[in-house]
């Protein structure tokens, strides 16, 4: 499916989607952020059930989240998804993404995973779709008003993800609905100096522009293949330039801070990149 608009209209209308992403709730949380909503990605807490994970969450003082699977199953019951909700709301967390999800050119899967977002009331789904599903993720964006966010892996195996640049990602996407873009991963992005590609983030956002819709944001010390908090001397992702980048392009979606590095106790580490992130943020506001 083609959509023929100029340039200036569709930037025009993409940024105009992206604001719809931050809801009421969302809007009050980015206060406390320069103005971005700012979450986590769940997988940073997987060693815990759901509730040790909103309870952590609400810890760090964040109000939202983009969960995976172990946290919210998606082939959980209508019942139990009331109960999830029921239970986020306690906390003061609200689910504005899901990821990250395999699509296919199985409409009827796709469907579901889309029925299962709506259901939990995400704006997002972070997303690692085959080439042939586009047809049918067309469909369905225009249909739920869900974005898809293509989240790239770095490296992958002995090679590279297939969705590991801005570049690659735009390539397949440029024609396609304007509620189809990314959830770049600044961690992966950085990993893929390990095999000659030295990506500049700051840059790979403003090539996606109104098509950001998320991002995990994360740093990575290559020399020692983990994730390091925001500020290390280890670390190489400059906060700043990513922030100026994200407010060049008008990004009005959500950031979730990831950490994969001690999975038993990743509070400590998330507490110093929930406050570098805060400190940066006052900076360049």
């Amino acid at each position: 499916m083609s959509h023929p608009l100029n340039r200036r209209a569709f930037l025009g209308a993409s940024a105009a989607t992206a604001a719809g992403l931050l809801t009421s709730a969302t809007a009050r949380a980015a206060d406390d952020f320069g103005g971005f909503a700012v979450g986590v990605q769940s997988y940073t807490f997987r060693n815990f059930d759901l509730e040790q994970m909103l309870k952590r969450t609400k810890e760090l003082g964040l109000k939202s989240a983009e969960f995976y699977s172990k946290h919210i199953p998606t082939d959980s019951s209508p019942e139990k998804l009331k109960a999830i909700l029921k239970l986020c709301d306690e906390y003061g967390v609200k689910p504005l993404g899901f990821g990250v999800s395999g699509f296919n050119k199985n409409h009827d899967a796709n469907k579901k995973m889309f029925d299962f977002g709506k259901a939990l009331g995400v704006k997002y789904l972070s997303a690692d779709p085959s080439m042939d599903s586009f047809d049918s993720l067309d469909k369905l964006v225009d249909e739920y008003k869900i974005a898809i966010a293509i989240h790239p892996h770095g490296p992958s195996g002995k090679g590279r993800h297939q969705w590991w640049s801005a570049e690659v990602i735009l390539k397949a996407i440029k024609d396609r609905h304007k509620l189809i873009g990314t959830c770049l991963d600044t961690g992966h992005l950085i990993r893929m100096e390990q095999l000659g590609e030295k990506l500049d983030v700051a840059e790979q956002v403003k090539l996606m522009g109104a098509r950001n819709f998320a991002m995990h944001l994360k740093d990575h010390d290559n020399k020692k293949k983990t994730d390091v908090p925001f500020g290390d001397s280890a670390g190489v992702l400059n906060i700043a330039s990513v922030l100026k980048a994200l407010k060049e392009v008008k990004f009005a979606g959500h950031l979730a801070i990831e950490y994969e590095a001690n999975p038993n106790d990743p509070s400590p580490d998330m507490k110093k990149c929930v406050a570098h992130f805060k400190e940066t943020a006052g900076k360049v506001s």
